[in-house]
């Protein structure tokens, strides 16, 4: 076999497979793929003492490194993805946040050619088709009934890269945006609503499959009253979205969605605005004013929670050193199951020959060392 200068053997690693994990294993990467075997003549990484996982894949993300998907220039965009890159995300959805129809419909323009370029792997649309009693961090001035010629107008301007759009389902046409939503093979997620337990079933039944960050922007579960929360986590068919950053969920939320739906229909998310990876801080999400303080970011008015500042490594970290769940199983949730949604894991979410060469590197106490996307090294665990 010939030489071939971009082949690169990692060696000497605990590598998580989709079968499990191997000792002292090793990934061989060939130009921008994962590949069986090594050319003669490979380069070698000793990453003795360390992990390697699949890149991550954030489905709900609103920008990073001072930059937001909703508002940004097309130059800020780029730096928001570039950011969340250094913390592992290899793989990431731009999500929006509530505006008027015309505005979202010209920032679908714009992120759907960031999506065509490979730089996106799709759009999220979260807002304006929410509650107004569960609204959060969303304009109530601006909500409106998911009404499903409006859903389609927002479908036809991101031609074709729409992955998601987040209702209150409960709201008028919002069950037949659903339909229409899986017709065409775009996730309806449920979110920011304030949908009874039968409301949240009917959703389901209709097409639903995800539930926009479990617990946050919903009813509580209650014991006479059960609204979405127990739906969401009893159907196999629905994907839980989670925030584990330390203040959308507390620990034993965290364990309770992955004890009653299993790491196999968890999704880590970020939910990150702005200031993620950038620092505190005024900030705007959309068209509301947000403070940033000790990294937690909340509206100017109100106070409520205003997305995060959360990177996916620190998800990673946390998720398996304070909720001490099952390395695997934190990998499922972070890569294998939001690329599965995403429709994208024959190319990203595990590490299996013919795949695209995205992998994280961590340390024995799992911070991130180096992060590779498409066999080039956005951080390099040899210079750091």
């Amino acid at each position: 076999m010939a030489k071939r200068a971009d082949s690169t053997v990692l060696a000497g690693a605990r590598v998580v497979l989709p079968t499990g994990t191997v000792e002292d294993g090793r990934v061989v990467v060939e130009g921008t793929r994962i590949v069986g075997g090594a050319a003669e003549g490979a380069r070698t990484v000793d990453l003795s003492g360390h992990w390697v996982v699949p890149g991550f894949v954030d489905m709900h993300n609103h920008g990073g490194g001072g930059a937001s998907f909703t508002s940004g220039t097309v130059d800020e965009v780029l730096t928001g993805i570039h950011t969340h890159r250094e913390h592992g995300t290899t793989t990431l959805v731009a999500s929006t946040v509530t505006g008027k129809m015309d505005f979202l419909a010209q920032r679908a323009g714009v992120l759907s050619e960031l999506v065509e370029q490979g730089d996106l792997a799709g759009i999220h649309f979260e807002g304006p088709f929410i509650s107004p009693c569960r609204k959060g961090a969303h304009s109530e001035d601006l909500l409106r009934h998911p009404d499903p010629a409006e859903v389609r107008k927002l479908m036809d301007a991101a031609r074709g890269t729409a992955k998601m759009f987040t209702l209150a389902t409960e709201l008028p046409g919002g069950i037949e945006s659903v339909r229409l939503l899986a017709e065409h093979g775009v996730i309806a997620a449920i979110g920011h609503t304030d949908a009874t337990y039968e409301q949240t079933v009917e959703a389901i039944d209709a097409g639903a499959t995800v539930a926009t960050h479990l617990f946050n922007a919903m009813p509580p579960l209650a014991h006479r009253e059960p609204g979405p929360i127990a739906a969401l986590l009893e159907d196999e068919r629905i994907t839980v979205e989670l925030i584990n950053d330390g203040t959308h969920l507390h620990p034993a939320a965290l364990e309770l969605a992955y004890h009653h739906a299993g790491a196999h229909r968890v999704a880590l998310i970020t939910d990150a605005m702005d200031a993620a990876g950038f620092g505190d801080g005024r900030y705007q999400l959309g068209p509301l004013a947000v403070e940033v303080k000790d990294g937690v970011a909340r509206l100017v008015e109100g106070n409520s929670i205003a997305g995060s500042t959360l990177t996916l490594d620190t998800a990673f970290h946390r998720a398996v050193t304070i909720d001490r769940l099952p390395v695997g199983d934190v990998v499922q949730s972070i890569s294998a199951n939001p690329a599965r949604l995403l429709g994208v894991y024959d190319k990203v979410g595990s590490l299996e020959p013919g795949k695209d060469a995205d992998l994280v590197v961590l340390d024995a106490d799992f911070a991130l060392k180096g992060v590779m996307r498409k066999g080039e090294w956005i951080i390099d665990p040899q210079i750091g």
